[in-house]
């Protein structure tokens, strides 16, 4: 059950990491007898410097390639099939070419790529692969030219800034050290964030799927990735408190002209400690669930007025959500009861309900209410989320 966890953050993240500079085909299908490819990778518009931060992988991505990533070490069985999608593929241009009546050449050929943790001597020499150590660094083996097909044992490969994006994919330490390194990026590297996001999203799915399953490796695996996560909301959280603390300043000194130093300057950190909060939050939830819906952004500003230590833990609870329409739905819910739980008291008897009911409304109506809310009192606000009685 693990393996197709890890199958599927290594099709996502070779998806997100190559998308930027070509079309990424998961999970297509080639004829015969409709094997599936994992990542097909076709070239588009050149961007060197952002296939140059790619390292190892930017260069495999120089031309059109089949990616297979294995989370254990691939055996004979495992690695014929490769081949033989290779084949099936080259069985479709070629048909395709006489068709369009236009030459066929084997440099339109993709490259495969078998990606693994490791492999043995014994399994290189059954299919005479060998390494190419004139333009191609250690770990990678190369069949026959004709074959164009490349075994790539992460283990082997040095660990330096180059290969990082490709040790990720590995196992054990050598996948821990690989994420440990992500932690010297700087915190707005776009590669960065979406590495770590979609970490965050293997951790959750290993914690909540399977956890009776784990074993030690996944535990170490959840281990690892945990103190990134902490590291980025930190960093997160310092940007803005920055940013607030500077407006905040700001607007103090100008109210403090008009009403008195003192009190212009409480009032104008306070609004910036709230403005640094609506930020992160906002761009959080944008992170991890795309575009905003109209009932989160209605809830963005009372949420900013929570207490630090309760926020870091509303965007703990946010960040173990899985990323697709359920989640974000039960984002949605998480933030009503953060906000209902701020402005009426005892509610947890109610509180389903009466998350139910708020978000029932149309979406003008909620925008409202929500702005009201300080304004209510208890009993107003029970009656307005559905007359429930004590």
């Amino acid at each position: 059950m693990t393996r197709f966890i890890h199958d599927r953050f290594a099709k996502e993240f070779l998806e997100e990491l190559l998308s930027p500079i070509g079309t990424v085909n998961v999970g297509r299908d080639v004829t015969s007898e409709v094997r599936e490819i994992d990542v097909y990778f076709t070239p588009g518009t050149a961007i060197p410097e952002y296939s140059e931060n790619l390292g190892l992988l930017g260069k495999m991505a120089g031309t059109t390639a089949i990616f297979e990533p294995f989370r254990n070490p691939a055996n004979v069985s495992e690695i014929c099939s490769c081949l033989g999608k290779l084949l099936d593929v080259r069985g479709e241009l070629e048909r395709k070419f006489r068709r369009e009546n236009t030459r066929y050449d084997d440099a339109q050929l993709p490259r495969l790529w078998i990606l693994m943790p490791t492999a043995s001597k014994a399994l290189l020499d059954g299919f005479n692969a060998k390494p190419d150590t004139e333009n191609w660094m250690q770990g990678i083996y190369f069949l026959g030219e004709s074959l164009r097909t490349a075994i790539v044992a992460i283990h082997q490969l040095p660990e330096t800034p180059e290969t990082l994006w490709l040790r990720i994919l590995g196992k054990g330490k050598v996948q821990q050290r690989a994420i440990a390194q992500l932690s010297a990026l700087a915190t707005d590297d776009p590669l960065r964030i979406v590495a770590l996001e979609l970490l965050y999203r293997l951790q959750s799915n290993l914690v909540t799927d399977i956890p009776q399953e784990l074993q030690p490796e996944e535990r170490e695996l959840i281990m690892a990735i945990a103190p990134l996560f902490r590291e980025q909301i930190q960093a997160a959280q310092q940007q803005a408190r920055e940013e607030g603390l500077e407006q905040g300043l700001e607007r103090g000194l100008e109210r403090g002209l008009e009403r008195g130093l003192e009190q212009g300057l409480e009032q104008g950190l306070e609004r910036g400690r709230q403005e640094q909060q609506q930020l992160i939050l906002e761009n959080f939830l944008r992170v991890r669930f795309g575009e905003l819906s109209p009932k989160m952004t209605a809830f963005l500003s009372p949420i900013s007025r929570l207490f630090a230590a309760e926020f870091t833990v509303l965007l703990l609870a946010i960040s173990m959500l899985t990323v697709d329409e359920a989640g974000r739905e039960q984002a949605v819910k998480l933030l009503a009861e953060s906000v209902l739980k701020m402005f009426v008291t005892n509610l947890q008897e109610i509180l389903p309900q009466a998350v139910t009911n708020l978000l029932a409304l149309p979406v003008a109506e909620l925008t409202l209410f929500v702005e009201q809310l300080p304004h209510l009192s208890d009993a107003e606000l029970r009656e307005m989320l559905g007359k429930i009685s004590d």
